[in-house]
């Protein structure tokens, strides 16, 4: 299962870093910047997608791979 790093506003104040679908934030910041960072470490190491969001929920930025720019696609073109 993938677990995509998201980074989002905190409701305590500060920014989350959490997995796709977790209730618990791995880490909490006081900056987005801090969190970005830490966020984007831990989604190369997991060679996972990173979305950071803005304070109202919207993905501001995301590290979305084009299928076929990164090794064999999964849903090859076929010629009828």
């Amino acid at each position: 299962m993938k677990r995509d790093q998201h980074v989002v506003p905190n409701p305590r104040g500060g920014w989350s870093v959490r997995h796709t679908g977790a209730a618990r934030a791995t880490r909490v910041f006081d900056t987005q910047e801090e969190a970005v960072k830490y966020a984007r470490d831990l989604a190369q190491k997991e060679s996972v997608e990173l979305y950071v969001h803005r304070r109202d929920g919207t993905v501001r930025e995301s590290t979305i791979k084009q299928r076929n720019g990164h090794g064999r696609d999964a849903f090859p073109l076929r010629d009828k």
